[in-house]
């Protein structure tokens, strides 16, 4: 008598072999036996044919605070994820100084858009070490599964202290003392390392990150932490100094960064996970990235490249944490107002001609967080607006991530003979003021996910990039596991099949991570499961919610088509609803 049996589904078994229909039986947790099986059980499912996968592993998201009071972590778990591994980005909370809490605070507000006083508010800080941070998190009873890498910010802050803000080299006792921090968090059970080194990422008090320009000798100080221990990971966020020096330059300045990133996945002989994107102001440097990490690959190197589902790009609205109209010195008197006074307010003509005559604010310098492409962004309006369009809600309430390039409002802009800003206006003062512009900055630089479904079957891609509880007030692609899975049931052309799909999602994430009880439909895996109906599969129309620690705003986004979510074979989520049962555990590498 097993404890649950699943009849009859479709099963992607996450192996990226041919699905095949099967039952599915499940005991302790775990699944017994899959097959065609004369047995029964206390619960029966009747799949029939609906498809039933393993439960999805984000490994590049940002809940490190959200963990330490949300025990469903939505909105992840309503897209069929059942692991989340935290701690990207060179950013997190641990290991800190007893004091420094709010420097930390500051370094995730500006980086990852969390607002600061939901932080402050959330997190206990019961912790000083990361094997105490990951104590705290074991201890929290929570839906789905978590692990997490040690950020390489904290490390700088924690040993270097102002030091580090100043972007001060880090000398030889530095690296010494960094480096046996890590060891002895990977001996904790750490599942990785994370380092951030991008050109955009700021505090919240505009300063760049601590570890940004962190050199070779600190690098490869951190990377010799992991030797003596089991499967862990290097994770590495780069934009390869695009917006630095003379453009000509570029690829001497990639290279140069490249190297230091092979030099981590020689000297720790572990994989290193870089991200991997086309982006608005480096084009070719997806091609760079493709042709060093393929080199490495025939050097016995493991460079992986994390790999994003669809485009990436903002959110903006009158109620999201910036739009068009923000720069504006109308628009700021009166944004303060309820959104459908804010809406109706805009619709006063008199108004309207008084914002569009002004001059546009500067946003980014001095104490602000808003990195310098913002106001470029808005001083090109005209152009950038060709990628920037209306997002609505089928007569299915659906909504899709590939717009019609003509639907722009770039494009609409030059059929009307105005300006884009006027025509941006008009959208967003409609109706009660939610309308939102989608602005897929990177991955859809031709107007289609072309690149990204290169990119996604590439056999060094790892799915990732979601970013799911971070940039709350803009980005809502915790959603993208289900973007993925709609391109592999359309048959979008170039786009993973759908066993592809299933395996990037589960089995792949999960042996990056060494998680080897996770990420398949086999016997004496967990049972981590998705049981989906692919003729409603769909995403619903992202809205914003008020439900942060001291009221603090996020965009959120839930899906249609998934029956249920189960994790350890408890139902985690049923039909969109977040369940009782928290049988999700921390994982920690061993």
């Amino acid at each position: 008598m097993n404890e649950l049996l699943f009849k009859a589904a479709f099963v992607a078994d996450g192996s990226g072999g041919t699905p095949f229909t099967a039952d599915v039986a499940v005991n302790n947790g775990q699944i017994t036996a899959v097959g065609q099986l004369k047995t029964t059980a206390h619960q029966i499912i009747n799949a029939d044919g609906a498809l039933l996968t393993p439960g999805f592993v984000d490994i590049h998201t940002h809940y490190d605070g959200q963990a330490s009071w949300d025990d469903s972590l939505s909105p992840s778990l309503l897209h069929g994820v059942t692991t989340v591994v935290m701690g990207n980005c060179g950013v997190g909370f641990a290991p800190v100084r007893p004091g420094e809490q709010d420097r930390l605070i500051r370094l995730m507000e500006g980086v990852e858009e969390i607002p600061g006083a939901a932080l402050a508010e959330g997190i206990q800080f019961n912790w000083e070490h990361f094997g105490q941070y990951l104590d705290a998190l074991q201890a929290m009873p929570r839906s789905i599964n978590t692990a997490a890498l040690v950020p390489h910010d904290c490390l700088r802050y924690y040993v270097m202290g102002e030091r580090a803000a100043r972007l001060e080299t880090a000398s030889a006792q530095d690296c010494s003392e960094m480096k046996a921090l890590l060891h002895t968090a990977l001996a904790a059970g750490a599942v990785g390392f994370s380092t951030g080194r991008s050109d955009n990422h700021r505090t919240s008090r505009g300063e760049e990150t601590p570890a940004c320009t962190a050199d070779a000798p600190e690098l490869t100080a951190l990377a010799s932490a992991f030797q003596g221990l089991g499967h862990r990971v290097i994770h590495a966020v780069n934009d390869f100094d695009a917006q630095r020096g003379e453009p000509e330059l570029a690829k001497a300045r990639f290279d140069a960064e490249y190297a230091l990133m092979a030099q981590m996945a020689a000297t720790s002989g572990r994989t290193v996970a870089l991200t991997w994107l086309e982006r608005l102001n480096a084009p070719a440097q997806w091609h760079w990235l493709q042709t060093a990490a393929e080199a490495s690959a025939r050097e016995g190197l493991d460079v992986k490249l994390q790999t994003a589902s669809r485009a990436i790009g903002v959110l903006s609205g009158l109620d999201t944490s910036f739009s068009v109209l923000t720069p504006y010195r109308s628009y700021q008197q009166i944004a303060h107002l309820p959104l459908p006074q804010r809406a109706q307010r805009l619709r006063d003509p008199a108004f309207k001609a008084a914002l569009l005559a002004e001059e546009r604010m500067t946003l980014a310098g001095g104490f602000s967080a808003i990195p310098p492409i913002v106001d470029h962004i808005m001083a090109t309006l005209d152009q950038t607006a060709m990628l920037m369009f209306p997002l609505q809600a089928d007569a299915q309430g659906l909504v899709g991530y590939e717009p019609d390039p003509r639907s722009s409002f770039g494009v609409q802009a030059k059929l009307a003979g105005k300006p884009a800003l006027e025509l941006l206006y008009d959208y967003l003062a409609g109706g009660d003021g939610g309308n939102l512009v989608y602005f897929p900055i990177f991955n859809y630089l031709g107007g289609n996910l072309n690149t990204v479904r290169q990119m996604l079957t590439h056999p060094q891609a790892l799915w990732a990039l979601g970013d799911a509880g971070a940039h709350v007030g803009t980005v809502c692609d915790a959603s993208a596991s289900t973007s993925l899975l709609l391109q592999s049931m359309h048959g979008a052309a170039g786009a993973p099949t759908l066993a592809q799909a299933v395996n990037l999602l589960s089995a792949r994430n999960a042996d990056h991570m060494g998680f080897a009880t996770r990420g398949r439909i086999a016997a004496g895996q967990w049972a981590d499961i998705n049981l989906i109906d692919p003729s409603r599969l769909g995403l619903r129309i992202p809205h914003v919610v008020r439900d942060l620690p001291a009221g603090g705003r996020r965009v959120v986004q839930a899906a249609a088509g998934y029956i249920g979510t189960w994790v350890a074979g408890a139902m985690a989520c049923d039909a969109g609803r977040v369940c009782e049962f928290r049988s999700g555990v921390l994982i920690r590498a061993k």
